[in-house]
Order: structure tokens, then sequence, then C-alpha cells
């Protein structure tokens, strides 16, 4: 188990929850803008949110942000460790850098500016900024470069005694990325991991590489903190890494709604029965499971681990909760009786 930290009053590692990030997708110069942005996904969800500060001039930006979000803010710096300071002075709890192309100079005044203020830094090697230097000495591994860059930049930060470190190292490889963070795992057990699959594209295609990587390493035991990183709204990066958590078995954030693909034994049209299911779910607890069925074969049998559950039948539906059928009704009924049945109301 790795050591915890806190950013605020956020756990990360140390037996805490996998926590769920994001990134702000407006720049910092639009104030108000990201300031709403912010308050969208703490509805989603999400714990904690990195911010680009390219210059140290949108500082004061930064500063009114963090005065107008009660979400984390981490702010994300590369190239220059003197805007990294100016993010610490603007309020930061946390700052990300990037070993490929942050200079190991000058980083002494942005680690004792980190100490004195109880800041956590983030060394976050991304597979797009490796240097020379680094693809050099891995003789061309890019996972094993990604690893030797972050392991620059922890050893120059543990040196200096200064241990409220993250790790990270993400590539838009899924092979490159579990094999950095698993190389990054073994040599630095006690340091927790932020995860991801960086630049994994929009839609179907960057939801599946995103959750491909980051489910092998969670099931690894690898990784304390994580983001899905889509050409998207940043609030879809929170709901799919909630998601796969939920598929993980290690985090319950809403409803687990279980459905089948349908074959041709099915009774009824599905797709219909989720849509008129789906409007009804919000007000179940967090983690309960609802399934949707086609035919008996599915349900309830083998939705019997359901909470709550509706088949298809020849003649409608029927109702069932922990595989023990309830009632069964006309397709046309059925808008009438299922607010009751999820709202936990006796039927008639």
């Amino acid at each position: 188990m790795t050591r915890q930290i806190k950013i605020g009053k956020l756990s990360i590692g140390g037996g805490a929850p996998v926590r769920v990030e994001s990134m702000l997708k407006i720049a910092l110069s639009q104030k108000e803008e990201c300031a709403a942005q912010c308050e969208r996904l703490l509805r989603e969800g999400c714990e904690l949110a990195r911010v680009a500060l390219p210059s140290a001039d949108l500082a004061e930006s930064l500063a009114w942000l963090n005065g107008h979000t009660s979400l984390p803010l981490m702010a994300d710096v590369h190239f220059d460790p003197e805007i990294a300071v100016a993010a610490m002075k603007a309020g930061c709890a946390s700052i990300r850098i990037n070993p490929g192309n942050m200079p190991l100079r000058g980083l002494g005044e942005m680690i004792r500016t980190a100490k004195d203020r109880g800041v956590v830094i983030r060394v976050g090697a991304n597979g797009g900024s490796l240097s020379a230097r680094q693809l050099a000495a891995a003789e061309g591994d890019r996972a094993a470069a990604l690893f030797l860059a972050v392991k620059e930049q922890a050893a120059l930060l543990l040196e200096h005694d200064f241990h409220d470190v993250i790790l990270s190292a993400k590539s838009s490889s899924v092979g490159d990325t579990v094999r950095a963070n698993t190389f990054i795992a073994r040599a630095y057990p006690d340091l927790p991991l932020h995860i991801g699959v960086t630049e994994a594209g929009p839609g179907d295609g960057g939801v599946v590489k995103s959750a491909v990587g980051i489910a092998s390493l969670l099931e690894q035991g690898i990784g304390d903190t994580l983001r899905v990183s889509l050409t998207d709204e940043p609030q879809r990066e929170v709901r799919v890494g909630y998601e796969i958590l939920k598929a993980l078995r290690l985090r319950a954030r809403g409803v687990d709604l279980v459905s089948c693909p349908t074959c041709g034994r099915r009774r009824t049209d599905v797709r219909k029965l989720v849509s008129l299911v789906e409007p009804m779910l919000s007000n179940l607890p967090d983690g309960t499971t609802v399934a949707v069925m086609g035919c008996e074969v599915n349900g309830p049998k083998e939705a019997k681990g359901a909470h709550l559950g509706i088949a298809g039948t020849p003649v409608g539906a029927v109702l069932f909760k922990k595989g023990a059928v309830v009632g069964e009704y006309a397709f046309e009924e059925l808008p009438k009786i299922l607010p009751a049945f999820f709202n936990g109301n006796e039927i008639e």
C-alpha cells in the first residue's frame, strides 16, 4: 500500500478510494467560464482538476479561481519551475511538473516553496514530451524512457527530503503506459500513482482505450488516482472514470444498470425498456444494481443478484427483486407501475 498524502482535505493513496480527476478545457484567462466548468465537474463527482498554467502572468487568474471553487486544483506546469512557484503562491495545493521538458536545474526554489506551503508535487511524464537524452538512455524503449524520466525527478525530490509526491507516466499507447507504470510501482511502492492513457481520443475508441489501460493497472493493484483523457467534455471523463471503478467493484457511484444484449429469444424490445427505466434511477442509492432483461432465461434467473429487475414476457414484463418475481404486467401498464417499483413502494 502506498503512503497517503493530502491535497487540501482530499486524501490520496494509503487506503483512500481511487480518486477520479479531470482537467479544465478552458483557458485560465476565461475565469468565469473556468469556475462554471469546475461546478459542473463537482456535480459529476470530480475530486481534483488540473488547470493549465502556461505563464506566470496568469497566476492572478489562478488565485481568483482558487477562491471561487471548492474543487481542488492542480496547476499543470511545463518548461519553467518559476511558473510552478507562481502557482503555489496563487494558492494551489498541488502542482504537476513534466520531467520530459522541466530542467533539473532550478528546481531547488520550487521544492523549498512546496515544503514551506505543504504543496503536493506530481511528477507526470508524458510519452509525447520525452527528451532525446531520455530515449537514448532507454535504447528507444518508450516505456523504459517514461520510467527513467519519472525516476530522475522523483530521485531529486526524495534527495531533498520531499515526500509529498505523486508519480505518473502516460502514453497514447496502452502497452507503453501499462509497462511504464509497472516499472514505477516496483521501484517506488510507497509513492501514490496517478494513472491514465493520455490522448486516448474521441468517442468509443477513446473510452475503450482508456478503460483497457486503466483497468489493466488497477487489476494489478496499481493506481491511486485516475483521469480518463477524452476529446470530449471533462464531465464525460469523470463519468467514464467512475464506470471503470464500478466495473472493477472499487467504487460505486450511481446505479449499476445491467441489461442483456438481446437475441432471438427476446420477448420485448429491451432498448425501449431501458429508455423507460433510466429516468427513474436517479433517486436510487449508490451501488444499487438494476437489471433489464429480454426474456425468462436472462431474467430473473441470470439477474437474480440484482436489487431490482424487469424482464420481458410474452405479454409484457415481470418485475423482480433479488430474483423473486413480484408481479407481471402488460407493457402499457409499466409507465404507471415502474415509478412506485423504483421508489421502493408497494406495487398494487
